[in-house]
């Protein structure tokens, strides 16, 4: 049983342990899961902002483009005549019809030889032959760029002046925002995100859906004047969370930074889309949750294996143990049978011996005082119901046996008179309650009376001290030479009880002319 409830309790340990283990592993790995998703998400972010930074690169040089363009024209205008613009910027059209982007180029003044406004408009094209007093207006305005609505059609509008003959000479180059739209929608493909372009006023020039080109965006997206006023370090732009105008319920990341070119004061704004971001952080999901099922299983498996090997174990140490037992038992079982034999055979001789001197010593005592015959008498019975009825397991508590050796010490002062002296010390009385081996003191104090010599010049004295954890038997060292072989027979059988009882063994001493014996209290 004992065996039993030991296993049960070292498997509960090994289990707790081997649980906690296995609990700090998970932990580990959740935790392990969280930096690593965390780390991928921080890495998206920041490959988001290069794309966002790649793709601004690329606009700003587009738009640096535009505005050479303008310096283009200015060059002819400085290197030429009133009279050969018209041609100059003739071949500049006929030149741009070959280009990618296509830009036209055209010149006003606002007084011609009869004191009229006078446009170019072959060099600016059909969709501003009705519009010439609006242009004319707007250019007064002095912005360098404007849109010009025609339409189903818009136009942007770069343009520069020079005085000539108290009066303004206009040129430019005019894009059509549809052409803008097709080329931007070009330039560094990326699936992961777009681009749009707009004006201080929120006008915008590019978006890759052509329903927004010239609409204020203010109006249709959630940008704010403050968004465009953000900085964000020494880049300079607006990071924000928001809901795309272009991709229906669609969340993205919009940055939005300034954009100043000649000709040109706005603002890129690139839309990456989120879930690109978070689908990137799957698979690292799905390797670490691959990795928590694996260790989940492995555990489990040295489990199943652990609990497997323990029970095999268990049961060839419960055989060994079983017949480890049994030897103990059938040994314990030898030396409490040997010790009750000893005890027999002490009893045996110590009834005859005991009684004939016991008996002498009350013949001599009827003569002289018959009240202490009689006490001695009562004594006697006692000692022998003591003597003839043993206690179970053989043992007896100290109090009882302090009883007998009382009532045995009275008997033998009957007998030596003044030729002995016993003195009893109670030291603790919590130790009256204790146990010790039956007959114990009367063996120890019989073995002084017997081999040493009590006279009146030399009497023998007796000492039993009660201590917390022992009895100390004491008395003076006066041996008698002639001593008898079973002069230690006593003593090997108190050695066996206590060995049976697996304490420890009396312990015998003589020092400065004492003998000492010290009996162990059992508890």
């Amino acid at each position: 049983m004992l065996l039993h409830l030991r296993y049960s309790l070292s498997r509960k340990a090994i289990y707790l342990t081997a649980l906690l283990v296995s609990l700090i592993t998970l932990t580990a790995l959740i935790v392990l899961s969280f930096l690593l998703t965390k780390e991928t998400l921080k890495n998206n972010e920041q490959f988001a902002r290069r794309s966002f930074l790649n793709k601004y690169d690329a606009i700003e040089f587009e738009f640096n483009n535009i505005a050479n363009y303008q310096n283009v024209l200015k060059n002819v205008v400085d290197k030429s005549n009133v009279n050969s613009y018209k041609d100059h910027f003739n071949v500049l059209n006929e030149l741009n019809n070959h280009r990618n982007l296509r830009l036209y180029n055209w010149y006003y003044s606002n007084k011609n030889s009869n004191n009229q406004n006078e446009f170019n408009y072959t060099s600016i094209g059909k969709p501003f032959n009705d519009k010439t007093e609006l242009i004319s207006e707007k250019l007064k305005q002095q912005k360098n760029s404007l849109i010009i609505h025609d339409k189903d059609s818009m136009y942007w509008v770069n343009y520069d002046s020079v005085q000539y003959n108290q009066s303004y000479f206009y040129y430019g180059s005019t894009i059509n925002l549809i052409d803008l739209h097709d080329y931007f929608i070009n330039i560094n493909k990326n699936s992961f995100n777009y681009v749009f372009v707009f004006d201080k006023e929120g006008y915008c020039i590019t978006h890759p859906d052509e329903k927004f080109i010239g609409k204020n965006i203010f109006d249709f997206t959630t940008i704010t004047p403050q968004d465009t006023l953000s900085s964000k370090t020494q880049l300079k732009y607006t990071e924000q969370k928001a809901i795309s105008e272009y991709l229906t319920e669609t969340e993205i990341t919009r940055f939005i930074k300034p954009l100043k070119v000649d000709g040109f004061d706005g603002y890129v704004a690139v839309g990456y889309l989120n879930f690109y971001i978070e689908e990137s952080v799957q698979p690292t999901k799905l390797y670490v949750a691959t990795i928590f099922l694996a260790t989940i299983f492995l555990i489990s498996v040295i489990f199943l294996l652990f609990n497997l090997l323990t029970r095999k174990a268990f049961r060839e140490k419960e055989v060994v143990s079983n017949e480890k037992n049994k030897l103990l038992i059938e040994n314990e079982m030898i030396v409490k049978e040997n010790a009750l034999n000893q005890l027999k055979q002490l009893k045996n001789q110590i009834n005859p011996h005991f009684l004939f001197n016991s008996l002498n010593t009350l013949y001599m005592t009827i003569g002289l005082n018959q009240k202490q015959a009689q006490r001695f008498t009562m004594n006697l019975s006692k000692i022998y119901r003591y003597l003839i009825v043993p206690p179970k397991e053989n043992i007896v508590t100290v109090k009882k046996e302090l009883e007998f050796i009382q009532q045995y010490m009275e008997l033998q002062k009957s007998r030596f008179q003044e030729e002995l002296v016993f003195n009893l010390i109670i030291k603790d009385e919590k130790s009256l309650k204790k146990s010790i081996p039956y007959l114990a003191l009367q063996l120890v104090v019989e073995n002084a009376i017997k081999h040493n010599i009590a006279t009146i010049d030399s009497p023998l004295s007796i000492t039993i001290e009660l201590k917390k954890n022992n009895i100390v038997v004491s008395n003076t060292y006066q041996p008698i030479n002639n001593t008898t072989d079973n002069m230690h027979f006593g003593l090997e059988y108190l050695e066996k009880m206590y060995a049976f009882y697996k304490t420890n063994t009396l312990r015998i001493k003589v020092k400065d002319g004492i003998f000492i014996c010290k009996l162990t209290l059992i508890n």
